[in-house]
């Protein structure tokens, strides 16, 4: 039995410039973070020859052709099993619609177990570029590459896109104290909406052209955020996250609405520097930088929404059981 942990991430800055439509032209870069809350995938060898698989539905069938599961029959193809295994996935948190890189963070989760479960060891930018393939070019997927890249390297990382696809990933190293400082201002709150990215994304994708001065406005933020965070500097992060949130608004109508318009405004009167929409927009959750002698108030103003306790890890996407191993 494999077992395998992938994290979720946060995009803080230069959202939008990881696609392609962007990247191709100029180079595109973000800057985010993994965080504390992980999907896992569990792979066991069956006695028969069936594939079975578990998450939100449950699949059995007896060749990889014959999987639903678009992530799951694409990796199964990719590293070559073809059959007598059962795959589980389970999320710390509902993992469709929340903005916080769920997909990719499945796709890297899946290759790694499997990999793992033929005894084979992969780089973390081949396993990154891999979850890419499968999501972008497979399964045509209106995605960019920076959620595959943050779940396979963990931490906080400024991600570079290049136009001949090269991505290099380049750790912002704080210390474990100074990460606690971070995101000990950090605060997440689930705005009670779920939306499919693709629908956003899709729509961002024709965009881009019109778009890309705005785009590389965002992308600068990245350099601005890399600096501060350096510095320790961290209170500008909440300022440029704010800067981030009208810039973004500005690339599809459907990335904010009235419900979170008037939840921004709620955080931001009770003392929160500033904030965004994590992932692609239209629901998930709402990221806020707060002073922690501002989040009583602001817990307060959105105690009708759930909020969800996180921490920045360190740690990509491993392997923390194989019972080959003991």
């Amino acid at each position: 039995m494999i077992i395998s942990q992938t994290p979720l991430r946060i995009s803080f800055v230069g959202g939008g410039t990881d696609l392609s439509d962007y990247y191709k032209e100029q180079d595109g870069a973000v800057l985010s973070t993994a965080i504390d809350k992980y999907i896992y995938v569990i792979i066991k060898k069956r006695f028969d020859k069936k594939i079975v698989l578990n998450y939100s539905k449950k699949e059995i069938v007896s060749q990889v052709d014959d999987v639903m599961h678009d992530l799951i029959r694409e990796s199964l193809k990719m590293t070559g099993i073809k059959n007598g295994v059962e795959i589980t996935t389970l999320a710390d948190i509902p993992s469709e619609g929340t903005g916080l890189g769920s997909s990719s963070s499945v796709t890297a989760g899946l290759l790694n177990a499997m990999y793992a479960y033929q005894g084979k060891q992969i780089e973390p930018n081949a396993l990154a570029k891999n979850a890419c393939k499968i999501e972008i070019d497979l399964c045509e997927k209106p995605i960019g590459k920076q959620d595959q890249y943050a779940a396979v390297y963990g931490g906080i990382n400024e991600i570079k896109f290049y136009p001949n696809e090269d991505v290099k990933v380049l750790n912002v190293n704080l210390n474990q104290e100074e990460r606690i400082s971070l995101d000990s201002n950090l605060l997440l709150f689930y705005t009670g909406i779920t939306r499919k990215s693709s629908n956003i994304l899709s729509k961002q994708k024709k965009e881009t052209k019109n778009k890309k001065n705005v785009l590389t406005l965002m992308k600068d933020q990245v350099h601005m955020l890399r600096n501060s965070l350096e510095e320790r500097n961290f209170d500008n992060l909440g300022i440029l996250l704010d800067d981030a949130w009208h810039l973004k608004r500005q690339l599809v109508n459907s990335i904010s609405n009235i419900k979170i318009d008037k939840m921004y405004k709620l955080a931001k009167d009770a003392g929160a520097l500033g904030g965004k929409i994590s992932g692609a927009g239209g629901g998930g959750f709402l990221l806020l930088y707060v002073p922690r002698n501002y989040q009583v108030t602001v817990r307060q103003a959105l105690e009708h929404f759930i909020e969800l306790p996180f921490s920045i890890t360190p740690y990509g996407s491993r392997i923390i059981f194989n019972i080959e191993k003991g």
